[in-house]
Parts: C-alpha cells; sequence; structure tokens
C-alpha cells in the first residue's frame, strides 16, 4: 500500500468510530484523548519545535474555558462563541506573557511561565462576581449525545494537526527550530529570535484556548481550581508529549491516547483508590527513563528490542 494513503484511511477511520455501536464511555475516553491530542500539539509548537519549555499552558487553558463559561452565565449567549472570544483574550494573554518571560532562558523561562499559570488561578478565584471563584461556572451542554462533541473534538485535533505540519514546513518553521537548537546562533544569522518566539507562543496559546473553550462545552462546568491547575492541566500536557515523542508528528496523538487510557486504568484499580496519581508518576517517570525521546521518537530502539534474532 502507498504510504501517502495512510493518514486518509486513518482519518476515514476516526470518522466512522462512532457509528461502530461504542459505548458512552468509550466515546468518553475518545474525546478525551482527542482533547489532550489537541493540547499537547500546541504545546509540542512551543516547547518541542522552539524549545520553550512552558509550565503555564494552563494559563490559555483556563482562559479559553472561561471565555466559554461566561458568555453562558452572564449573558446567556451559546458557550461555543468561546472559540471565537478567546482568540483576542487568548493571545493577549500570550503577548503580554510573552514580553515578560521570553526574554528569559532555561529553568528561568520555566519558572516564570509556572508563575503566570498560579498567577492566573489566584485572580480566577478571587473575582467572584465575574468567576464565581471557587464555585466554578456552570453551564448546560448543547447535547446530552456524545457523538456531536467528538466530531467537534476530531475536527480541532485534525485542523490543529495540518496546522503545525504547515507551519513547520514553512520558513517558520526552519526559525523555530533554529532557535531551539541554538539562539545565539540564530540571532547571529539575523533571526529575530524574539519575535519568533513571540508567533510560537501566540499560535500554542490560541490552540490551547481552544482546547479549555471546548472543555467548558462538553464538561458543562469549570472552577479555577480546574483549568489552571498545574498538575492536572499543564503537567499532563507535557507529559503527552514526552511519553509519545517531543517535536514529533504524531507523539502527542499516541501520547494523548497512552495516558488517558493508563490513567483511567490506575483510577479504577481498588488497591490504589485515590493514591493513583503517585502511580501514575512512577510509571511516567520509567517511560522517560527507558524512552527519552517518546514512543514515536524510540520507535527504532522498541523495533530492535522486539526484534528476534535469526540464529546463524
Amino acid at each position: 500500500m502507498n504510504k501517502k494513503y495512510i493518514p486518509f484511511i486513518l482519518i476515514g477511520a476516526l470518522l466512522v468510530l462512532p457509528q461502530l455501536g461504542l459505548s458512552s464511555y468509550v466515546l468518553h475516553i475518545l474525546i478525551l484523548a482527542l482533547m489532550w491530542a489537541t493540547a499537547g500539539m500546541a504545546w509540542n509548537l512551543l516547547g518541542g519545535y522552539c524549545g520553550q519549555v512552558s509550565f503555564g499552558h494552563a494559563a490559555f487553558f483556563g482562559m479559553g474555558a472561561y471565555c466559554a463559561g461566561l458568555l453562558a452565565h452572564h449573558y446567556d449567549i451559546t458557550p461555543w462563541l468561546g472559540f471565537l472570544v478567546s482568540v483576542p483574550v487568548v493571545a493577549a494573554l500570550a503577548l503580554v506573557m510573552g514580553f515578560i518571560v521570553l526574554r528569559l532562558r532555561g529553568p528561568y523561562f520555566v519558572l516564570a511561565t509556572l508563575a503566570i499559570g498560579e498567577l492566573l488561578r489566584i485572580i480566577a478565584e478571587n473575582l467572584v462576581d465575574l468567576t464565581q471563584g471557587n464555585l466554578g461556572v456552570l453551564i448546560r451542554r448543547t447535547w446530552v449525545d456524545k457523538d456531536p462533541y467528538y466530531y467537534v473534538i476530531l475536527a480541532l485535533a485534525l485542523g490543529t494537526y495540518f496546522l503545525i505540519q504547515r507551519i513547520m514546513a514553512s520558513r517558520w518553521g526552519y526559525y523555530f527550530v533554529a532557535i531551539r537548537e541554538d539562539q545565539d546562533a540564530a540571532e547571529s544569522l539575523g533571526i529575530n529570535t524574539t519575535l519568533y518566539k513571540t508567533i510560537a507562543l501566540a499560535i500554542s496559546a490560541v490552540i490551547t484556548g481552544f482546547t479549555g473553550a471546548f472543555y467548558m462545552n462538553y464538561m458543562g462546568y469549570i472552577d479555577p481550581q480546574i483549568v489552571f491547575s498545574l498538575g492536572d492541566i499543564s503537567i499532563v500536557m507535557i507529559m503527552v508529549v514526552m511519553v509519545g515523542g517531543v517535536a514529533t508528528p504524531l507523539g502527542p496523538w499516541v501520547g494523548a491516547v497512552i495516558m488517558v487510557i493508563l490513567a483511567e486504568w490506575i483510577r479504577s484499580l481498588p488497591v490504589i483508590g485515590t493514591g493513583y496519581q503517585t502511580l501514575f508518576g512512577i510509571l511516567l517517570i520509567v517511560i522517560i527513563i527507558f524512552l527519552p525521546n517518546g514512543l514515536v521518537g524510540d520507535l527504532p530502539k522498541i523495533k530492535r528490542f522486539f526484534k528476534k534474532e535469526v540464529p546463524a
């Protein structure tokens, strides 16, 4: 089979999955996997291809979620418009954040992004009149059936995939990789590194905001502890990419499927109970130690491990 037809076959398979009589729970798992794949691709653009490791992407996720939720809560407007409203809001946040943190490097950049995410969580908790604080925002979901949500997030995931592939094949993509490999060398070649890091951050932020807006529409409830969470949002995005493969097109897809299924399985174990996160962390550490480039990045190593040697 010609390899160029494989993507179209996979897309066709994804399109027909809800028509196979899958249970509501299985569809829920697929929706979560597609959502985290989209968020992972967004983070991968900035952290993987451009080399700017962010621990603050929960800020963009939360802003997108609140853009959708507050429209419905305060103005009785469909929360799906949150996708459009989140673009200028999240982009503005990314520009402000970029002005503050993109001049920093290494651990200073990481800590600055983490601090901004936590700052927004605290602000959301205290702006009670606007965000309802820790009481959260509850909206009426558009559909009871999960099929429409599946197709919405599938369209978002596929659109994100093809957009990032197009970007990485363009001049911007080459600049991003050059900045990741050696920022000083890139600057010496005349690349405005601050500008292109800001572009990568803005695109990554807007896509992450879309996933937050979808989360609000799908779940119907948010609060600051959920959508601005360092552990449940920012860290999960990073781990999706790390497990699947940093700076690889399919890494976030593979990582998202593994993370969602693994989390559901561990959470269901009666002997683990509420301590599932500990075992989850240990398993992830083992994966990172033995497969530092992720499952997709270290695929040749995996093939060699399972390949049977033919005796002479």
